[in-house]
């Protein structure tokens, strides 16, 4: 069976940047499922895997339009520390959620504290960048209709 559109896919991963340090992996790890079609995985990827079979390996790199975005400067902001005094133990690289104006959630991180203020930064930290993925198939399979349904893989003999 190939990578193909509602298929779960498990593969193991090596992610590097430009400068080739490594900056995530799956090995020692199991390998990582998904559901291939439905944006479980950036899009440069996804796109880079249909078709591939299992025991298949490849080296894909993926821009940041196909990775994680490109990197804005008003994804940066100053916030008052005080609006922050409920948060124990800021710290840098800290993951805050927020919410936009429409009370959607995302999140942000602790990029510098002051004095007085904290700079924020809604940006995902590989973005702007280039990724280079090394990538093997380790098993494919369809995926059932909970799973489906659900938009992601379900693992093991857990039911919702």
């Amino acid at each position: 069976m190939t990578v193909k559109k509602d298929a779960v896919v498990e593969m193991h991963y090596t992610l590097k940047n430009d400068a080739g340090e490594v900056i995530d992996s799956s090995q020692g790890n199991d390998p990582m499922p998904f559901i291939q079609g439905h944006g479980n995985i950036i899009p440069g990827l996804e796109k880079a895997l249909e078709g591939l079979k299992v025991g298949e390996t490849c080296d894909v790199s993926v821009s940041p339009e196909d990775g994680y975005g490109v990197h804005h400067e008003e994804g940066i902001q100053e916030i008052p520390k005080e609006s922050l005094q409920g948060i124990e133990n800021l710290e840098i690289g800290m993951e805050l959620q927020s919410q936009d104006e429409q009370g959607n959630p995302f999140i942000v991180r602790v990029q510098e504290i002051k004095d007085d203020v904290v700079i924020i930064n809604a940006n995902h930290p590989l973005a702007g960048q280039t990724l280079h993925f090394n990538v093997s198939i380790e098993k494919v399979r369809e995926a059932t209709a909970d799973e489906l349904e659900h938009g992601h893989v379900h693992s093991g003999s857990c039911s919702h």
